[in-house]
């Protein structure tokens, strides 16, 4: 294989990234500098050498704590559950939430043999073992996996005396009824609140 299709072929492997993406992705890295190319194959490497998955959330880090399990201001009584940890970025440029967070790194699945063991289901247990935490709020994509996954961590906590939470679904804003899908406006007609008086 010749330096231009490996290229191509390596990036085409990337999430979201078809063959013409890894195409025009590898045309642009060609066109610039020798310097950008040498600047990106060194932040890869050096990420994939020093991140590490922090020993309390199991978010990426350069530590054995991540920034925010180490941030003394963060409500540690508080923690926001999310699948990946490319789930914590938005969530925090919301400016919005003040607590903690725990990356499950996987949903549950019994259909694709994806059980409780298989995502950090067991590190959550301990850590609500090891700190007084009064909530944990459910963060998981709206999918049959998001929603088993939920179902069984509420059933796991509840009888603890926590209280687990999650985000309410429905339509985005400045959305529209007509294009939205039936599962969405499914989920907004359930969680619906009553009207200001």
């Amino acid at each position: 294989m010749n330096p231009l299709s490996k290229l191509i072929f390596e990036l085409s492997k990337l999430p979201g990234i078809g063959e013409k993406s890894a195409t025009r992705l590898a045309y642009y890295i060609l066109n610039q500098e020798s310097e950008y190319a040498e600047s990106l194959a060194a932040a890869l490497v050096s990420a994939k050498q020093k991140l590490k998955y922090c020993e309390e959330c199991f978010n990426f880090s350069e530590h054995e704590k991540c920034e925010i399990c180490e941030d003394s201001k963060r409500d540690h009584n508080q923690i926001c559950l999310v699948e990946r940890p490319s789930d914590v970025t938005p969530i925090e440029k919301t400016g919005t939430y003040r607590g903690v967070y725990h990356v499950l790194h996987g949903l549950l699945s019994p259909l694709d043999g994806i059980g409780p063991e298989d995502v950090k289901i067991k590190e959550l247990l301990l850590r609500l073992k090891a700190r007084e935490v009064s909530e944990v709020i459910l963060v998981l994509n709206p999918s049959v996996e998001g929603e088993a996954t939920g179902m069984y961590l509420s059933r796991l906590l509840k009888p603890i005396g926590i209280r687990v939470s999650q985000v309410a679904y429905g339509i985005p804003f400045g959305g529209t009824i007509e294009f939205t899908d039936r599962q969405t406006l499914g989920k907004a007609l359930e969680n619906r609140t009553e009207m200001y008086k």
